[in-house]
């Protein structure tokens, strides 16, 4: 089953400097930054998660930390999800023991995966002026690991990489991808 079977949404975040990967199996950064305009129109507004995260505490239940968004596909824990000024942070751990858990450690750390993106229903929204969709309040149900965000305005780095380094050559290689469409698209 995908998660539009249950009836949910994704929203995708490519990670930044806050990511980190350390020792190939614990990662932290952020899921979703608020106020930004996501490729899909979407703004998730401050305060969106706090009732969410709140009703699971209170249950005993955690948000899942899954591969793609695939529900058959869990691949770690997440330990600690919060709101703050930026968006919603995120830290866990990826099982090793668990095979896809291994391959995305290693993509990961290769620099062939550098995004997140959150599997959530809307509970309350809104349309500004603008058209944009203003995500007031989310049930948040997953964080994934992804290869395709939406949300371009953070990268990935691997804790104990150069991170400015490595951000600028991703940015770089970027680049490089987007006047490659461009020029293909003139041909």
């Amino acid at each position: 089953m995908k998660m539009s079977d249950y009836g949910l949404e994704v929203k995708f975040s490519r990670l930044g400097e806050a990511l980190a990967v350390d020792g190939g199996c614990r990662v932290e950064g952020y899921a979703s930054l608020f106020g930004v305009t996501d490729q899909g129109g979407d703004v998730v507004m401050p305060g969106a998660y706090a009732k969410s995260l709140a009703r699971l505490k209170a249950e005993g239940r955690q948000v899942k930390l899954l591969w793609q968004h695939d529900p058959a596909q869990p691949i770690g824990v997440w330990d600690e999800i919060r709101e703050d000024g930026k968006g919603l942070w995120v830290r866990g751990r990826i099982l090793m023991d668990v095979e896809k858990g291994r391959e995305a450690a290693a993509l990961i750390g290769a620099g062939a995966i550098d995004g997140l993106s959150i599997g959530y229903r809307t509970v309350v929204a809104e349309k500004d002026a603008k058209g944009r969709r203003l995500l007031r309040e989310v049930e948040l149900w997953e964080v994934s690991l992804v290869t395709f965000p939406m949300l371009p305005e953070a990268r990935v780095g691997a804790k104990g990489d150069s991170m400015p380094e490595a951000a600028a050559l991703r940015e770089l290689a970027a680049a490089f991808m987007g006047a490659r469409r461009m020029l293909a698209g003139r041909d």
